[in-house]
């Protein structure tokens, strides 16, 4: 009898940790009522987009052609963005990440240094930084290059500097034991641990840097985008889907490519 009135009374959550769950439903459901309330939307305008849609997609419809040389010099002048962007990035992101681990940095003014470093990278969206250097270097390529660099910089010196965090330590004590300076103790120690995650991010990063490439047209940093703004801006529907589905395009092989590599190294 005691074991099954024991059973019969047993809960998951007791009754205060019940009346936690239910108030903080009742907190989220009360800031998601307010950040309604606060937003101003215009319905009539949400209740018309269906039909807007529809007749959207009827305009775009059939894809037009006609600038597609055009579209596909843009289109590899967005691939030469990322991956020279991601190139670069991938270099200065090293001694950030090295600096940035907490088993490699010499002291903890640089540990924050470089923390510093990766938090404003990842901080400021790339297009934001696009429009920075579009007014600090003019419209083209070089300010598509730089903002996809600075925003690259934050995201892959963070996840190598935690794949450096996690490493062994037991090959670099030896190599301090046997009297290896610094340099032969990254050399041999660190590099050879943290080689296969540093292609993987690298790869991946190259995969987020050519979706983000095909909008810096937008904001007048080279690519793509620069044709779809025109199109957009003349009212030219069909080119619009034309340059839509080259990007398409452009994404599921920059996400073949990446997913073999990735498979190859790991």
């Amino acid at each position: 009898m005691t074991g099954k009135s024991t059973m019969d009374s047993w809960a998951r959550f007791t009754p205060q940790q019940r009346m936690k769950r239910y108030g903080s439903f009742f907190v989220l459901a009360l800031t998601v009522a307010w950040a309604l309330r606060s937003i101003d939307v215009i319905w009539e305008w949400v209740w018309d987009a269906p039909i807007q849609l529809f007749d959207l997609f009827d305009r775009m419809v059939p894809p037009d052609p006609t600038n597609l040389p055009s579209i596909l010099e843009a289109i590899w002048q967005t691939i030469n963005i990322a991956t020279i962007a991601t190139f670069i990035a991938v270099f200065l992101s090293l001694p950030v990440a090295y600096i940035a681990a907490q088993n490699t940095t010499p002291n903890r003014i640089t540990l924050w240094i470089g923390r510093f470093i990766l938090v404003s990278s990842r901080s400021v969206n790339t297009i934001i930084w696009a429009l920075l250097f579009v007014a600090i270097f003019g419209p083209g390529i070089i300010a598509g290059i730089i903002a996809i660099m600075f925003r690259s910089i934050g995201f892959l010196g963070k996840l190598l500097g935690e794949a450096i965090e996690e490493i062994n330590p037991e090959p670099i004590e030896a190599l301090e034991a046997c009297g290896a300076s610094r340099f032969k103790v990254v050399l041999y120690g660190i590099v050879p641990q943290v080689m296969p995650a540093f292609f993987a991010i690298s790869i991946l990063r190259w995969d987020i840097n050519l979706r983000e490439s095909t909008v810096l047209g937008l904001v007048g940093a080279g690519g793509i985008g620069i044709i779809l703004q025109g199109a957009i801006d003349t009212f030219q529907w069909q080119e619009v889907s034309m340059v839509l589905l080259t990007i398409l395009a452009l994404v599921i092989v920059g996400e073949v490519i990446s997913t073999t590599l990735r498979k190859k190294i790991l």
